[in-house]
């Protein structure tokens, strides 16, 4: 257990809460600290996971973090100071660049321990790039999401290797358990994707906001080679919000049309129950472009008893055991990727399922989030009580 002090409060920064792996984190390490007796304030322009931080005992505190401006990020850091005092903050952590360096300016100001997590591999081509990205590394502490991430980090950065420590991103395994999906579930996630109830395609879910790098033209491609081979008996749902990327959208739409994929794939937006998600699907595919710092959309369906494919780069080489958990694909390669689906729509379901429960089982031992809170919330306490992780 962790020996954080009776009156913790905990200020994390992050740029706002609408989705993804860094967010969801946030949430999970506020509950913690939640249920381990102290206070959890998140600085943060908000958005729709606000009321799941209400629910676990968090607080918000609106502000324009997302903000890349110059001005308002000095802004933010006097408006971190005021409530760092007045709110008696014991450490601040945060989770993204730009809001990091209002919250370390405002920490130093208020002499309160500043850590931060690495959530992302961030590219540097330049001097001033490599400076930006390692206001992430002057803190007591710097957390990687993987020791991808970490390596990464060492590489990049003159930081001492004794601050930075990995721990990984947890998957929240009680709202990943198959078991905890109801038939009633299932059915009102097949209704809101429009596919029937006896659709017995085999269906492939890409889950990731629509970013170009997440894959979602690539597996576009590897369908249409997948077509041309007369392998079309098969349903490609891609989920994820596109975030106001509305001209890549068009894009995605256009391909779909032009390679006569109308029928068999799906953009659904975004999706609020991935559990179900996940387990409608035979399998669960992760064709980043760019390396993923840990790519929890390998993991959580691991835990859900799906096989996955996913590209073989970044964490992915941490988080899918080869011919055990799934398979790694050559990434950006749509010819490599038909293939690879290819061999797995030909194996047994028997097959799939053996892969499927061997995933499930390496993700409940490895990758719990109750692990990631209780590395994070004992590095908090070390560095309260000795200034290092």
């Amino acid at each position: 257990m962790s020996r954080l002090p009776a009156d913790f409060t905990l200020l994390q920064v992050t740029p706002e809460l609408e989705t993804g792996g860094a967010e969801q984190t946030t949430l999970d390490v506020a509950a913690a600290v939640v249920r381990a007796g102290g206070r959890a304030i998140v600085a943060s322009r908000g958005g729709r996971m606000t009321d799941a931080l209400f629910d676990n005992g968090g607080q918000l505190v609106e502000l324009p973090m997302q903000s890349k401006n110059p001005l308002t990020i000095l802004g933010n850091a006097l408006r971190l100071g005021e409530l760092i005092r007045r709110e008696k903050v014991s450490l601040v952590h945060a989770r993204s660049r730009a809001p990091a360096f209002s919250a370390l300016w405002a920490a130093k100001a208020a002499n309160v321990p500043f850590v931060a997590t690495y959530h992302g591999v961030y590219e540097a081509r330049s001097p001033l790039k490599r400076w930006y990205n390692s206001v992430m590394t002057q803190g007591a502490a710097v957390i990687a999401n993987s020791d991808y991430t970490r390596q990464h980090i060492l590489a990049e950065h003159r930081v001492d290797p004794a601050r930075v420590v990995a721990i990984n991103r947890g998957v929240d395994l009680v709202r990943f358990d198959p078991k905890a999906v109801t038939p009633t579930r299932l059915a009102a996630l097949r209704a809101s994707f429009g596919v029937a109830e006896d659709d017995r395609r085999f269906k492939i879910v890409l889950a990731g906001r629509l970013t170009r790098w997440k894959g979602q033209q690539l597996l576009i491609d590897a369908a249409q080679r997948l077509k041309a081979k007369g392998l079309s008996d098969f349903l490609i749902i891609l989920a994820g919000d596109d975030q106001g990327r509305i001209g890549y959208r068009g894009e995605l739409e256009t391909a779909i049309a032009a390679a006569g994929l109308g029928e068999q794939v799906l953009l659904v937006g975004h999706c609020s129950d991935m559990p179900a998600a996940y387990l409608l699907a035979d399998l669960v595919v992760a064709p980043s472009l760019k390396p993923e710092p840990f790519g929890r959309t390998a993991v959580e369906p691991q835990a859900m008893g799906r096989p996955v494919l996913a590209a073989d780069h970044g964490a992915v080489r941490e988080t899918v055991a080869e011919g055990e958990t799934g398979w790694r694909v050559a990434p950006g390669d749509p010819d490599a990727w038909a293939e690879a689906i290819a061999k797995v729509m030909a194996l047994t379901p028997a097959r799939r399922a053996a892969i499927g429960n061997a995933g499930a089982a390496r993700a409940r031992k490895l990758y719990s989030v109750e692990a990631m809170c209780e590395a994070t919330l004992n590095l908090y306490a070390n560095v309260l009580a000795k200034g290092t992780p």
